[in-house]
């Protein structure tokens, strides 16, 4: 069973939250992200990317990178732009992009449960990716910014959550640069506290929908704690990792697009011919885009016209993993036609997420690519059936918006009351 439990965040002060908010660390690069604090001393991409506070480096993970977030962590403290709670609490996070919400609660989960996996994964990690987000939680001594998970819905916990937001007036309640709306409570009244702890007690399984890496890291960093702490009782913050936990009825996964760099030989009329002998009825839609309708279904622009693919049911397995359209794709398209062997890896394909709409796979395709993939999002029961097999997603398969804003919250690994420069 999932355990769940408050705990004493550090967050910005009300005023400042709509400064500090940022993007998480890994959707822009060094010079982007730069170009995003400029001006802002209170950005968190300070304390997240805190190497664009220093001469740029020949190593990106150079060990300066992660003591210049301590000590922006500290600094942040110092000056009043960070509080920390006095007691443990749960916050409620909400997020509105164009007029549709999701509100999650915030706490923390269990390393153990991690391992053991009622904390359920669908994607493979890099070890790179994760050695950079173990120095940056282990230097910093906190979990930086919190791993986005899911459950089944409960509908008491939703009463719940609905029923503080009714009651109790947000903490800070702004609009980002990106459009998006965040809004936070805190709940501190421990009949509500237990509440939410016995609710998730009886949860079988919590599921990671973004933030593999950040998860896998925070993991690692307990563990690492525990070989140096051989009293560790298991109550210890650095056994517990932040999380944003949002019931699956309120989630939003966006489809997540490709293009393709060129017809791998092939001309127009042989590709056409290739994809109707793979199985797929080609209908030419015209210039006007087009969404898939449905599983199954994709969409593509070539040569500044759209087609519709519609793939013979007769095509698609019974297997959990084969049968999703992005698998249906690699396997039947990208890989026997394109020559695409390993999406992960190869440079003649590229990845769109559906956040940046039709519009850019017609840019991308009309540009330095030559055709586009428009694919039907994969559905939050999709995950939990992949996830509940104990398989991984193919690469590149889901897309979740909003994203989570970053610095709203922080989660000290050390049982101190506050950070102190080591």
């Amino acid at each position: 069973m999932a355990t769940v439990r408050p705990f004493k965040a550090v967050r910005p002060a009300a005023d400042l939250a709509a400064k500090v908010v940022s993007l998480p660390y890994d959707v822009m690069n060094r010079k982007e992200a730069a170009a995003m604090a400029e001006g802002n001393p209170f950005s968190f991409l300070h304390i997240c990317r805190s190497e664009i506070d220093l001469p740029e480096l020949e190593d990106p993970y150079d060990r300066r990178v992660y003591e210049k977030a301590r000590e922006n962590i500290h600094r942040f403290l110092a000056e009043g732009t960070f509080l920390q709670e006095e007691e443990p609490v749960f916050y409620l996070y909400r997020q509105e992009m164009e007029g549709r919400g999701q509100t999650g609660i915030v706490g923390c989960v269990s390393v153990d449960e991690y391992n053991a996996d009622v904390i359920k994964k669908h994607e493979y990690t890099r070890v790179e990716k994760e050695i950079d987000r173990i120095n940056h939680f282990d230097v910093c001594d906190a979990n930086t910014e919190p791993v986005f998970l899911t459950y089944r819905n409960k509908p008491e916990l939703t009463a719940l959550m609905e029923n503080v937001m009714k009651r109790e007036p947000a903490l800070f309640d702004f609009i980002s640069g990106d459009g998006i709306r965040h809004q936070l409570w805190k709940i501190d009244q421990d009949d509500e506290i237990q509440e939410i702890r016995n609710t998730f007690d009886a949860i079988p399984f919590l599921y990671i929908a973004d933030g593999h890496h950040r998860s896998a890291s925070a993991c690692k960093v307990g563990m690492k704690r525990r070989e140096e702490n051989p009293a560790w009782t298991g109550e210890e913050e650095f056994n517990f990792f932040m999380a944003v936990i949002f019931p699956d009825d309120q989630l939003r996964v966006f489809d997540y697009n490709r293009v393709l760099k060129d017809l791998n030989g092939h001309s127009t009329a042989e590709f056409l011919s290739l994809l109707e002998k793979a199985g797929f009825r080609v209908e030419q839609l015209g210039k006007e885009p087009e969404y898939p309708e449905r599983k199954h279904v994709f969409t593509m622009f070539l040569e500044g016209i759209w087609y519709r693919l519609t793939l013979a049911e007769e095509r698609v397995p019974d297997d959990i993993i084969g049968s999703l359209d992005v698998s249906l794709l690699q396997n039947l398209v990208l890989e026997p036609i394109f020559g695409i062997h390993d999406p992960r890896t190869d440079k003649r394909i590229d990845f769109i997420g559906g956040i940046r709409g039709l519009k850019e796979l017609e840019h991308r395709a009309s540009t330095d690519m030559k055709v586009a993939f428009a694919v039907y999002p994969v559905e939050i029961s999709d995950l939990f059936r992949v996830s509940d097999a104990d398989q991984v997603m193919p690469p590149k398969s889901t897309w979740f918006e909003p994203k989570l804003g970053s610095g709203l919250f922080l989660h000290l690994l050390s049982d101190n009351s506050e950070i102190e420069l080591k």
